[in-house]
């Protein structure tokens, strides 16, 4: 649109903003056969028929994916060997206690506030978490070699610092039914450790093709032609001094071709001529030409 601010972001080919196709299939089939352990898992420790269901999977950075949770959340920091961020497990603090209740032979009803856990009930969900990391590493078998292992706990996701504001993470989404109760739960890990494994599928096309398609799109793209006269210099106060009806006598001499630029960049000369009851431009010389 003519006039409107463009706001435009470069593309780092090397940190894609997007999983492919085949990657969020791949990790679509790890995630629900972690979601099917991790459900047969809380069944036995809470004691209560549970069940958790797969979302979606998205690729976000760690700014995005903090910014999207409540202000407060139980939060299980998962160290990955060998990689500086660190993986997130989240869930409804209220609704974990209602879990540890369970667990101790409560009927886990009644309503919970979210507050930071004590130091029995860290533990307790340190050994739910713990199990869980065992489905999820079972799940993913070779797509996640490295070591993986509960750190610490946090209670305010803005203040967990797992990661650099601009690191790229795998984010899962689940929900987690124990009972009559169901909540959500966001799995994170860093796209570091996932996508080697993920990204090993073989290119949709060749490189061949793929310049092709590149030069296709690029020669599809609109872009703005504009014919114009030599620049003619006016002073300041020639400028100033403009009235309706004023004349200024151009440089441009009246035999030469005009300018014909691309985007404002000049790429050839042409006459100036007509189509029909339009104006139209003959092209006389262009710039690859000279």
């Amino acid at each position: 649109m003519r006039g409107a601010e463009l706001s435009v972001e470069p593309y780092d080919f090397y940190r894609p903003a997007a999983l492919s196709r085949d990657q969020s299939r791949m990790l679509e089939l790890v995630y629900e056969t972690f979601a099917r352990q991790w459900g047969t898992q809380l069944t036995a420790k809470v004691r209560v028929v549970s069940r958790v269901t797969f979302g979606v999977t998205s690729l976000q950075t760690y700014d995005e994916y903090i910014s999207r949770l409540p202000e407060t959340s139980a939060m299980v920091l998962l160290a990955l060997e060998g990689v500086a961020a660190r993986g997130i497990l989240q869930f409804p603090g209220a609704a974990a206690l209602g879990w540890i209740g369970r667990m101790l032979g409560g009927a886990g009803g009644g309503e919970r506030r979210e507050r930071p856990f004590t130091q029995i009930e860290q533990a307790l969900v340190r050994r739910l978490a713990e199990d869980a990391l065992e489905d999820l590493r079972y799940s993913m078998g070779p797509l996640l070699p490295l070591a993986v292992s509960v750190e610490t706990f946090h209670h305010n996701p803005q203040f967990a610092q797992a990661a650099a504001t601009t690191d790229l993470m795998i984010v899962a989404l689940f929900d987690i039914e124990v009972g009559d109760r169901t909540t959500s739960a966001t799995l994170a890990l860093p796209a570091e450790a996932l996508l080697p494994q993920v990204g090993s599928f073989e290119p949709q096309q060749s490189v061949a093709e793929g310049q092709v398609n590149l030069r296709a799109h690029l020669a599809a793209a609109p872009v703005e032609v504009a014919l114009a006269f030599d620049p003619t210099p006016v002073n300041p106060r020639v400028v100033l001094g403009l009235a309706e009806g004023d004349l200024i006598r151009l440089v441009h001499p009246q035999h030469r071709p005009l300018t014909l630029t691309v985007a404002g960049q000049p790429v050839a000369r042409a006459a100036v001529g007509a189509n029909g009851s339009r104006l139209a431009c003959v092209i006389v010389d262009s710039q690859e030409a000279s």
